[in-house]
């Protein structure tokens, strides 16, 4: 069972170009910028009542990040549902048919493990389930 959204993935070109406009627009500074080198990105977080704002940068040309930002520019990349625990909903999930693009959890940024499910098994949507590292 999801629980909540606990984010918007948003790819940028630009993290500190769009760390001013998202602070303009928001109101409130982002409370924390993440390298996660795995997956060749940078990350930034704002808060927005109970759910969160991810910028995404890539930090290398070979990145998923930079390769749909050259196909389908800058915008929204994914949706993030938080869990309970990943791998019952992993296993849920697969059961169900959609299709998972890791068969186990990963290290991700803000204290995470994630998972991504492949958009052609979700109507064209990014998803990713993530859960606190406790």
């Amino acid at each position: 069972m999801m629980l909540r959204i606990e984010h918007l993935g948003i790819a940028v070109r630009n993290l500190q170009q769009a760390n001013r406009l998202f602070e303009a627009l928001l109101g409130t500074a982002s409370y924390k910028e993440e390298s996660v080198e795995r997956e060749k990105v940078t990350t930034s977080f704002f808060k927005v009542g109970g759910s969160k704002i991810e910028l995404v940068e890539a930090s290398d040309s070979e990145s998923p990040i930079a390769k749909f930002i050259e196909k389908k520019g800058e915008g929204i990349h994914h949706v993030a549902f938080e869990v309970e625990d990943i791998r019952t909903a992993m296993d849920r999930l697969k059961e169900q048919g959609f299709e998972l693009l890791s068969d186990e959890p990963k290290s991700g940024a803000d204290n995470k493990l994630i998972c991504f499910l492949h958009p052609k098994s979700t109507n064209g949507v990014l998803v990713e389930i993530c859960q606190e590292i406790r």
